[in-house]
């Protein structure tokens, strides 16, 4: 899994980036905002989240960690998919989403294209106790990149898809606390009780 790129900004667009790495050129879908802020020849450093599909393998990145972990969160609400999770925070970004959660506020996802009313309750209702907004900034727990890439190899190594467990490692960091981060055995417990009594032949892929 490609977890980050850090690399020359090769080609800019609205919402996309091209990123080379050793002479190898990344397309990126990003959030406006990244967009927007970045110049070509600039060098990038991007959180990415890899989405595969049968036609087509998408990388989209993120500034910071924080948005990369609001990002999965997004993906686990029903209807919302990785184009509409990007749409959410390039409107809204990492602060004003939790905001939006902690307000149980749908009127700032009425300018993000493709979500509904009835989509923005349940974003709401999903994100309620994992996104945090502290006075002047939002927090997302999440797990540190070794430690999820520790805990993903285990899982898939137990039989789950890659993409259902780098999922519930995000679930189960946004309810853990600081040492449960700082451990892989607990994070391995937490994200199992995250997965629930599933067979991972019955995984989410």
């Amino acid at each position: 899994m490609i977890s980050s790129l850090r690399g020359s900004a090769v080609h800019v667009e609205p919402g996309a980036l091209i990123v080379e790495v050793g002479g190898v050129g990344f397309a990126v879908a990003v959030p406006a905002t990244l967009s927007q802020a970045t110049r070509v020849g600039d060098e990038v450093h991007v959180h990415t989240w890899l989405v595969v599909r049968e036609d087509a393998l998408t990388l989209f990145g993120f500034a910071t960690r924080d948005e990369l972990a609001a990002f999965s969160l997004l993906l686990g609400v029903s209807g919302v998919g990785p184009k509409s999770a990007l749409g959410v925070l390039s409107v809204l970004g990492v602060d004003q989403l939790a905001a939006a959660v902690a307000n149980e506020d749908e009127k700032p996802f009425r300018p993000v294209s493709g979500i509904g009313p009835k989509t923005a309750k349940l974003i709401i209702l999903s994100l309620t106790g994992k996104v945090i907004a502290p006075v002047g900034a939002a927090s997302i727990a999440t797990a540190p990149p070794s430690m999820t890439d520790a805990v993903t190899a285990a899982l898939v190594g137990l039989g789950w898809a890659e993409r259902t467990a780098v999922d519930a490692i995000a679930t189960a960091s946004a309810e853990a606390s600081d040492a449960d981060l700082a451990s892989v055995s607990a994070m391995l417990r937490l994200t199992l009780a995250t997965l629930g009594p599933a067979r991972p032949g019955g995984a989410r892929i």
